[in-house]
């Protein structure tokens, strides 16, 4: 190659710096039952420009643009779709290490051409086997304010991505394990531009970024001032836990002196120590499970099962939704957003009440998306107003279900990237460490996730339990949604979006923009967020969004108006075209041959 992969991404991010910042907003110490938006740490000013992009032989489509050259070179290369998923986490970690990163986790949804065949893989953190149902709660058993839980040793699950990098390599990979670290690593080396929205990030979360030692040092300069954007930031301890990695595998994250490194940090973090212990590390298994697949029209919304509640509720909301003709509707019709605020808020009920890590509590998940149960809660939508009392329904189940309704937050950190290779082997995935910058501890050049707080803090209320409470070796329940939408038995789009539990509300409004109301792909992206989950109507603000809100408001909605910060990167998938686009919100960039 004429330029390195190190100057050409420098490049594209250097033109990148004109991209409007993401902010984050100081909302203080919250319980955990109290609403995401009241302690949301990204939002959004303004949007990059981005157009459809197009190509013939391989395609990825990730969050920042570092990630996206070096998935690229990785398929220039002749690798294939998890190879290039590799190399693209990796980098990931370190030029986006707010939302991801070999701290934490993530959910992979595999399309195997050769075999013709769609699997998942969970890369779900795990609680501590020492943790208890205690854990996030003060000494007269009320749950903790929630960023007292969260940073800090307490919040660390088991990390999982890095063991999900490993195994689906060795499974599916082509090019050597080693070859795919080298693009993190000379980019840890010899540096990388600080982007506007990493540099806003840090700036405001600077009181619980420098509680720590390690953190402080990484994202503030000597004088004690924040990153800014445009600076060139190296990460060679990063390099150096890469490398080790590369030469040794998986067992040199979960075994040895990183794993010891690791549990040593969050047993000893000050005034808010964990329990993750050396056993938690190696013994970590991923899990390759079922998709779960949902129809919708002519095609079917398959993505991650339980933990994960993204592909069960996408495909609740869809599914009540093809009752409906939103086709002749359109987008300008208010009947379209009532019913797919009301649609999502039945689902979001019934997530709140069902949907767990099904390894540790029965779940109706066929009664969930059959076709009578669905017909059945659409019935509900019929109408003109918005629904004036949302329940959780009576799915067909042989278990008591006597669950309480749970308490849990999910803030919208995340990222995601899809990817489509030559032979069209197809990923999607969505990682994590959950709140941005996760629990604020960094080992080794890299943050550790906070993904406990995920459960909930409360185990029962008033006698009932919660699905979501917190255990010994269970993984918590996310709303992460990598998607594949098949066609006629094969893949016609990879799709998925950072957000919390608003992800689920962010790739719905995309697929019923692209499907129904035959918008291209860049078009659907860029339609102004509108997700209701529990209860109110949250308005993407400064968009034509706001403009629903009096019509919205006299059908009997609360409304909220507020940053809506998606990120979704999708790919469609056709014989001899790949059609790309990224969400102009945030700063992804999509690649093509």
């Amino acid at each position: 190659m004429a330029r390195t992969l190190t100057q050409l991404a420098m490049a594209v991010v250097a033109a990148s710096l004109f991209i409007s910042p993401v902010i984050s907003k100081e909302a203080g110490k919250t319980t955990n039952k109290q609403t995401a938006d009241q302690v949301a740490p990204e939002t959004t000013t303004g949007r990059s420009t981005q157009t459809l992009v197009r190509g013939k032989e391989w395609m990825v489509a990730a969050a920042n643009p570092y990630a996206s050259e070096a998935g690229a070179a990785i398929l220039r290369q002749g690798g294939n779709a998890i190879d290039a998923m590799v190399t693209t986490q990796l980098v990931l970690g370190l030029t986006e290490p707010q939302s991801s990163g070999i701290g934490g986790g993530a959910f992979l949804v595999y399309w195997d051409a050769e075999k013709d065949r769609l699997t998942t893989f969970d890369g779900r953190e795990t609680a501590p086997f020492a943790a208890t149902p205690r854990l996030f709660q003060t000494p007269e058993g009320q749950p903790l304010a929630f960023f007292d839980a969260v940073v800090g040793g307490r919040s660390v699950g088991t990390p999982g991505t890095v063991m999900l990098m490993w195994r689906t390599h060795q499974r599916y990979g082509k090019l050597p394990w080693r070859d795919l670290f080298s693009p993190a690593i000379k980019l840890a080396k010899d540096g990388f531009l600080v982007s506007p929205r990493l540099a806003t990030l840090i700036a405001n979360d600077q009181e619980r970024l420098k509680r720590w030692k390690d953190t402080e040092a990484y994202f503030f300069n000597q004088d004690g001032s924040p990153l800014r954007a445009g600076q060139t930031l190296t990460n060679p301890t990063y390099a150096d836990t890469l490398t080790q990695i590369a030469e040794r595998g998986a067992s040199a994250f979960y075994h040895g002196d990183i794993a010891k490194d690791i549990v040593r940090t969050v047993r000893k973090a000050e005034d808010n120590p964990g329990v993750l212990s050396a056993m938690d590390l190696a013994t970590y298994q991923i899990k390759e499970r079922e998709p779960v697949c949902a129809p919708y029209r002519q095609f079917e919304i398959c993505g991650m099962g339980p933990p994960s509640s993204g592909a069960l509720t996408l495909g609740q909301i869809m599914g009540m939704l093809s009752h409906f003709p939103l086709d002749k509707m359109g987008r300008n019709d208010i009947n379209s957003w009532r019913l797919i605020g009301d649609a999502s808020r039945l689902a979001f009920a019934d997530r709140g009440r069902y949907m767990a890590d099904s390894d540790y509590v029965p779940m109706p998940t066929a009664g969930l998306l059959a076709d009578d149960y669905l017909a059945q809660r659409a019935t509900l939508l019929k109408g003109d107003n918005a629904l004036t009392k949302v329940e959780p329904g009576q799915p067909v189940w042989s278990h008591a279900m006597n669950y309480t309704t749970d308490e849990a937050l999910e803030l919208p950190s995340t990222s995601h990237f899809s990817i489509v290779d030559r032979d069209r082997n197809v990923v999607s995935v969505t990682t994590t460490i959950e709140n941005g910058f996760g629990s604020r501890l960094m080992v080794r050049g890299f943050l550790l996730n906070n993904e406990l707080t995920d459960f909930s803090f409360r185990t029962h209320i008033d006698g009932r339990p919660i699905a979501n409470r917190l255990e010994p070796g269970k993984r918590p329940r996310s709303s992460m949604a990598p998607t594949i939408v098949m066609r006629k038995g094969t893949p016609y789009l990879a799709i998925g979006s950072p957000g919390g539990s608003q992800i689920i509300g962010y790739v719905a409004k995309t697929l019923v923009g692209h499907l129904d109301w035959n918008l291209d792909l860049q078009q659907a992206i860029n339609l102004p967020n509108m997700n209701n989950r529990f209860g109110a109507f949250e308005l993407e603000q400064g968009t034509a969004a706001e403009q629903w809100a009096p019509k919205l408001e006299q059908i009997g909605f609360e409304v909220k108006v507020k940053d809506l910060n998606s990120g979704v990167q999708a790919i469609k998938i056709d014989d001899k075209q790949l059609t790309g686009a990224a969400d102009p919100r945030r700063e992804g960039k999509v690649i093509a041959q």
